[in-house]
């Protein structure tokens, strides 16, 4: 099979594959769910299975740990947070005017200091922009809540994605077997070497990330709480869990924080730069212990294409567009980097004659 039709059948796959995911976006939900569960828990299966447990009780005994874990955790969390997010969206108009109130206030000092034309310019531009973060998550509330999953849906949710981890994780051996059989004999090497960078990648995805959100959402979560934020915990949560997106998380959860913290505290100084310094830390903790340590170079996605790819599968495929993108991304960058590793081995990119060799034709 020559190296162009090798190249079009899997663009035709990515196309059947896109397409299907569209299709199903709104059922897709726990099976997305269930499958990252199973990757995660895997290694901990397999360690349990050394001790001569067979792997149904392995698996068994993993996920119900987890899933009550887990379970507890939402029980106690889920409520108070959201009361919190709910408290949150509707005083924001409120944290707004008082916002503005002490701009004004400070306007004769701004004046001195910056003088009067930048002075106003500044005002305006403080109106403006809390006025678009006021509308923006207004806009986002409304939208969650248009979207949101009904009973039946979260019911299926919460039912189904421990059933499909459950499965993946009894059969993960098998299905792994069975991939790698009908892997084409002559290049099985090679990709298996491509697979091993893909589950490298995957790995930097699901665990790292994972463990990165997990951890900045539990210390900022409980930091903000421990100094007396009003919302503290809804905004704490909401920092750690859109770190995800480069630097998103943390300026969301800057800007709310002190936004709450200078109505709330006024002139204690003191308390605002806790608040502050509260967010420094958690960004040098990301950016040079959790990040290198948990996730290193494995995903290797530069931060604007992996925003673009958040941005654009969240537009087309909605909320498990944006459950897949990070993934899907460091699949395709592995795949990216191979493709340019091979054309740089071509005889098109070294000028060579030969144009009969192992590029032109791919088994």
């Amino acid at each position: 099979m020559t190296l162009r039709n090798h190249v079009l059948i899997w663009i035709g796959i990515s196309i059947v594959f896109l397409g299907l995911l569209w299709l199903f976006r709104g059922i897709l939900l726990p099976f997305v769910v269930g499958a990252a569960l199973a990757y995660l828990l895997n290694p901990v299966v397999n360690f349990v299975q050394r001790a001569h447990i067979g792997r149904g009780w392995a698996t068994a005994v993993v996920l119900l740990i987890v899933v009550t874990i887990l379970g507890g955790l939402l029980l106690m969390l889920v409520p108070l947070a959201a009361q919190q997010a709910g408290g949150l969206v509707q005083r924001l108009p409120g944290y707004a005017s008082n916002l503005q109130e002490l701009a004004r206030e400070l306007a004769p000092q701004l004046t001195d200091w910056l003088g009067e034309d930048r002075a106003a310019q500044l005002e305006t531009t403080i109106a403006d922009l809390l006025g678009d973060l006021v509308g923006m998550l207004g806009s986002l509330t409304a939208d969650i809540l248009a979207s949101g999953m009904t009973l039946i849906s979260v019911f299926s949710f919460i039912v189904f994605t421990p059933v499909v981890a459950f499965y993946m994780l009894l059969d993960w051996q098998k299905m792994m077997h069975g991939a790698q059989s009908l892997m084409p004999r002559q290049n099985r090497d090679e990709i298996q070497r491509i697979m091993s960078d893909i589950d490298k990648s995957m790995a930097g995805v699901i665990r790292g990330q994972g463990s990165v959100i997990m951890i900045l959402a539990a210390f900022y979560a409980t930091s903000l709480t421990l100094t007396g934020l009003n919302f503290g915990l809804a905004i704490g949560l909401i920092a750690g869990l859109f770190s995800f997106v480069p630097f998103v998380g943390f300026a969301i959860g800057l800007v709310l924080s002190m936004a709450v913290a200078i109505v709330q505290f006024g002139e204690n100084w003191v308390m605002i730069a806790v608040v502050f310094g509260i967010y420094m830390v958690g960004q040098f903790l990301e950016g040079n212990v959790l990040y290198p340590k948990l996730v290193g170079s494995s995903i290797n996605i530069n931060p604007v294409w992996l925003m673009f790819a958040l941005l654009a599968s969240g537009l087309v495929f909605g909320f498990i567009g944006v459950l897949l993108a990070v993934p899907l991304a460091a699949i395709v960058g592995v795949l990216v980097r191979y493709a340019i590793a091979k054309y740089r081995a071509s005889s098109l990119y070294l000028g060579t004659s030969d144009e009969t060799g192992d590029d032109a034709s791919i088994s």
